[in-house]
C-alpha cells in the first residue's frame, strides 16, 4: 500500500527507514487515519519525519503523489495586498457552485491557476473566476468554493492538499536562506575558548569536578580553572552592489548577526564590488575616502582570523583575470588582476571560506559561472543557506 509514496520521500531526500515504514501500514491497519487523508497526512508524518526540516520536504512529497497543486514560488506582491484585505462574502448559489466544480481535478485547477495568474491584472472579489475574496471563485479565500484552493487568508473546511500546500515548515528547512535568528545560531559555532595562563583559579569545572568526585568513591572534590575567554578573530568581506543588490537584505542580516554577537574577540568587516584589488572599503557604498590598503589589512590582522566571503562571484571575467580589471580602475594604483589578491588574501590567513548566494545550479550554468569556476578553484564555496554556513563553519573550526 502506497509503496510508490515511499519511494518518493526517499527520492526527496527524508531518511525513511523500513521499520518506520511498516509501523505506518500498522497504524492504518488500526485505522488511525480515521479514514481521511487529512488523517492519513498527519500520521504518515509523525510516523516518518524525525526533524522539522524535513517537513518541508515531506508536504512537496505528500503534494506530488497525491496530485496536489505544485507551490508556487513567488506570487506577485500585487496579488497578495489585493488578498490581504478581504470583501464580505457575496450571494451565491450553493447548488451551482457544487454543480460547477463537480467535474474539475485538481490538474484543471493547476492549469486555470496558472492561467489566472499571467492574466490578472486587478483585484476581483465576489465572483466566480478570478483569484479574490467573498465569492464563489476556485482561487482566493473567504468565500465558497467546494474544490478551492485557498491563497492567504484564514482556511475553513480545509484539506489535506491544502495544508501540504501551505508548505508551512519551509523555515526549517536546512537548505533555506538565512534569518537572523539562524545566522547567530550558524555563527555561534564558531566559538572556540582558550584559557588564560595567569589568571586566578576561580571557575568551577564541572566537568573535571564530576571526574574527581567518582574516582573519590563519591565524595566531593571540587575543581576550578581559569576562565575561558572566546579567541575567535573574524574578518568579514562583502561583495556590495550591482549583482548583490538582490541579496543586499541578506548581506545585512549577516552583518547584523555578527556584529551583535558577543562571541568573538574581535570583527572586522570590509567591503569590495564582484572582487578585492589592492583598496577594500569600510562601508557597503564603496567611496575611495572610506577605503584602506588591503595590503594594510593583510599586514596588520593576524594569520589567525578565519575570513567569510560573501559574494556571488559573478563579473566579467576580465575583471578577475586581467590587469586593470578593477571597475574602480581610476581609484586604484595596482594593476594585478583579482585572482591575484584572492590569492594573496588565501595565502596570508589559515581559514577562509567563500558564502555565494546564488544556487549551485547557477555555479556552472548562469551568469558568471566562468569567473565562480575560477574562485572555486582557489577557495572553498558553500551556498549561503542554513546548511552552507553550517558547513563552512565546520571548515572554519576544524585543522587545516
Amino acid at each position: 500500500m502506497f509503496t510508490a509514496f515511499f519511494y518518493l520521500l526517499k527520492d526527496k531526500g527524508l531518511p525513511v527507514s523500513l521499520n518506520e515504514w511498516m509501523t505506518l501500514m500498522e497504524g492504518l491497519d488500526k485505522g488511525l487515519e480515521h479514514a481521511s487523508l487529512t488523517g492519513f497526512y498527519y500520521l504518515a508524518r509523525a510516523v516518518l519525519v524525525k526533524t522539522e526540516a524535513d517537513y518541508d520536504r515531506f508536504d512537496q512529497a505528500f503534494l506530488e503523489y497525491f496530485k496536489g497543486v505544485e507551490h508556487i514560488e513567488e506570487l506577485p506582491k500585487e496579488l497578495l495586498d489585493w488578498l490581504a484585505k478581504p470583501a464580505p462574502q457575496a450571494d451565491y448559489d450553493k447548488y451551482e457552485v457544487d454543480l460547477r466544480m463537480a467535474e474539475l481535478q485538481l490538474e484543471d485547477l493547476k492549469r486555470m491557476l496558472e492561467e489566472r495568474l499571467a492574466e490578472q491584472h486587478e483585484r476581483h472579489d465576489g465572483g466566480n473566476k478570478w483569484i479574490g475574496t467573498g465569492g464563489s471563485s476556485p482561487f482566493g479565500h473567504s468565500g465558497y468554493n467546494p474544490k478551492g484552493i485557498r491563497i492567504g487568508g484564514p482556511g475553513r473546511n480545509r484539506s489535506a492538499i491544502q495544508i501540504a500546500g501551505e508548505r508551512s515548515f519551509r523555515d526549517f528547512r536546512e537548505d533555506k536562506t538565512l534569518d537572523l535568528r539562524q545566522f547567530q545560531v550558524a555563527l555561534r559555532r564558531l566559538r572556540q575558548f582558550s584559557a588564560i595562563d595567569d589568571g586566578p583559579k576561580n571557575v568551577l569545572d564541572v566537568d573535571e569536578t564530576i571526574k574527581e568526585t567518582s574516582d573519590n568513591a563519591g565524595q566531593l572534590s571540587l575543581v576550578f580553572s581559569r576562565e575561558r575567554k572566546n579567541m575567535v578573530k573574524l574578518l568579514l568581506l562583502f561583495d556590495s552592489g550591482g549583482s548583490m543588490w538582490p541579496y543586499s537584505t541578506l548581506c545585512t542580516t549577516l552583518f547584523q548577526a555578527a556584529s551583535k554577537a558577543n562571541h568573538f574577540k574581535d570583527l572586522r568587516v570590509y567591503y569590495f564590488h564582484n572582487c578585492f584589488y589592492d583598496k577594500l572599503y569600510t562601508t557597503p557604498a564603496c567611496y575611495e575616502k572610506n577605503s584602506v590598503e588591503t595590503e594594510w589589512v593583510l599586514k596588520n590582522l593576524g594569520s589567525d582570523y578565519k575570513v567569510i566571503i560573501v559574494g556571488d562571484a559573478s563579473m566579467a571575467p576580465s575583471e578577475l583575470l586581467s590587469r586593470g580589471g578593477n571597475l574602480y580602475w581610476w581609484y586604484g594604483s595596482s594593476n594585478e588582476p583579482g585572482i591575484t589578491w584572492i590569492r594573496r588574501v588565501k595565502n596570508r590567513f589559515k581559514k577562509i571560506v567563500w558564502l555565494n548566494p546564488l544556487s549551485p545550479w547557477n555555479w556552472e550554468n548562469g551568469y558568471g559561472s566562468e569567473t565562480i569556476v575560477h574562485i572555486r578553484k582557489e577557495l572553498p564555496m558553500y551556498q549561503l543557506t542554513v546548511q552552507g554556513l553550517e558547513e563552512a563553519t565546520k571548515a572554519l573550526v576544524r585543522a587545516r
